[in-house]
């Protein structure tokens, strides 16, 4: 069942790049919640997979100390989630399912921060502890949110 969850049903096994990997696939899952459920289930899912995600990680990571394995993308759900959050918001607000760009801005935007690891990304990954795991994501998710609704601003002041 750990392995199920880490794995986000198996997805973190796909090579290369198995963090993209569990972003898409998180992408595809998170996008139809807020479409066929909505706005609100998505909260739900995404504090579900947060919760989720610290324990799940913390029991396979328990003996292991300063571990990050690759196979592990539970963190990445969280993180984009919680980034796509951003978004759906607004179109929430709209009485709107979401449309591309924004899920699409969200999961960029996410694999950027997350790769690229700026501040306080980098600092939660140094950890080298399990919430530090997820930690990361969140931040990175947190800044993708953030970048998601600045550049759909800029997009709307530059051409309305």
């Amino acid at each position: 069942m750990i392995k199920l969850i880490n794995t986000f049903f198996y997805s973190g096994l796909l090579r290369p790049a198995s963090g993209t990997w569990g972003s898409l696939a998180a992408l595809i899952v998170g996008w139809g919640i807020e479409r066929y459920l909505g706005f609100i289930p998505l909260v739900i899912a995404t504090v579900l997979a947060i919760g989720i995600g610290f324990w799940s990680i913390g029991v396979e990571l328990k003996d292991k100390p300063g571990e990050d394995p690759s196979h592990i993308v539970i963190d990445e759900v969280a993180g984009l989630w919680l980034a796509m959050l951003f978004p759906a918001a607004g179109f929430w607000m709209r009485d709107m399912s979401m449309v591309w760009p924004g899920p699409i801005g969200a999961f960029l935007f996410f694999r950027l921060f997350d790769i690229w690891k700026p501040w306080l990304v980098g600092q939660a990954d140094r950890r080298g502890d399990a919430p530090g795991v997820m930690l990361d994501d969140l931040w990175a998710g947190l800044f993708a949110g953030v970048a998601t609704i600045i550049a759909a601003a800029l997009y709307h002041i530059v051409l309305f």
